[in-house]
């Protein structure tokens, strides 16, 4: 690292630190037979701390939501920064092709290699994720990956949306600008939705990505235009509908998938994907 980088220009500074990561660690791994890479190249983004949207999510997910500020204080108690001294850094790591073309196959249960990618991979963003703030407190930025935080937790019910977490990776990209919310509940994003997050927030003032969308379900072209549905045919717990996606459904489907690989594969994972492939919106914005 150069002297004075991350002052001068810090988004490219962290954007090359994770592309590295992803690149070179040898952790970015299926760990199959042949040596199969979970993840491509990945999308990075930054939002503010005071972005309002963030405000908004608290308000209509429930007050349980964390807000940039509220993780960073809790985990920094004494260091009295408000929001607007705050970067939310944000990341997707898409599937392979080889991942996608295997899964997109499938009708009823998800390929080995989605399996592989869901337990293996998410171990790997994990430690993108440890990296990544490590970097930024060597650094002098201090910095928490939320969903690392030992305060992070997926069992609050939220009034509107039912089962929800204090912080999500899928909100934090939107806010980012890496992508809109489709009809099965997962981000679209330029490198479409197969995909994984994670995130950050950092004492370091970076410019805010741009968004090019207006609404929350600007890429989906069901819930935009009324049109494809797609993703609605490839669930195979019936969790998709019209209405949108049901958690319980899709959670109580997703025991029988972890049976499964552990019967057949001798690993437990706990993802499906099928709403993820085989659809528009699989690689790209449709």
């Amino acid at each position: 690292m150069k002297k004075g980088q991350t002052r001068e220009n810090p988004a490219v500074w962290l954007e090359n630190i994770i592309k590295a990561f992803v690149k070179e660690s040898p952790w970015n791994s299926l760990k199959n037979a042949d040596g199969d890479p979970a993840w491509e190249e990945p999308l990075i983004g930054f939002s503010n701390g005071a972005d309002p949207l963030f405000r908004f999510f608290k308000e209509d997910i429930g007050s349980f939501y964390w807000t940039p500020e509220e993780i960073f204080n809790l985990t920094y108690p004494d260091s009295g920064f408000s929001d607007v001294d705050l970067t939310v850094v944000s990341w997707v790591l898409p599937q392979t092709e080889k991942t996608r073309e295997m899964n997109r196959r499938e009708i009823f249960f998800p390929a080995e290699a989605w399996g592989r990618s869901r337990l293996f991979g998410e171990e790997f963003n994990v430690k993108l994720a440890d990296y990544v703030v490590a970097v930024l407190n060597n650094a002098g930025h201090e910095a928490v990956a939320p969903s690392r935080s030992p305060l992070w937790s997926g069992n609050y019910e939220s009034e509107q949306y039912g089962m929800s977490s204090n912080w999500s990776e899928r909100h934090a990209a939107y806010v980012c600008g890496l992508g809109t919310f489709g009809l099965c509940g997962g981000l679209i994003t330029p490198r479409g939705k197969a995909v994984r997050l994670g995130s950050a927030v950092t004492r370091l003032r970076i410019i805010p990505t741009p968004r090019n969308y207006r609404g929350r379900f600007d890429y989906c072209m069901f819930l935009s235009k009324g049109k494809c549905g797609m993703c609605i045919e490839r669930c195979p717990a019936g969790a998709v509908t019209i209405v949108g996606h049901s958690k319980k459904k899709c959670r109580k489907y997703l025991e029988l998938v972890s049976s499964h690989f552990r019967n057949r594969f001798g690993f437990e994972s706990y993802g499906c994907g099928l709403c993820q492939t085989g659809v528009p919106c699989e690689s790209c914005i449709p």
